[in-house]
């Protein structure tokens, strides 16, 4: 299971910390710092897909119900 939760943190971590990035450029009040914001919020989205793929590897994993 851990591989799987890695397989799916990749691809997740890439969606969360883009849209984190396009939240920085979006944000009028973000955009001032925008260049001091970014890899934050990119590490952030990274942090945050971390708990998401585990429960979907987990789902994932589940025997069906009959």
């Amino acid at each position: 299971m851990v591989r799987l939760t890695m397989m799916l943190w990749s691809i997740a971590g890439t969606v969360f910390a883009g849209v984190a990035i396009m939240v920085v450029l979006a944000v009028p009040s973000f955009a001032g710092h925008a260049m001091s914001y970014i890899p934050y919020a990119a590490l952030g989205g990274f942090i945050a897909a971390l708990p998401v793929a585990y429960v979907v590897a987990r789902q994932l994993n589940r025997s069906p119900a009959h």
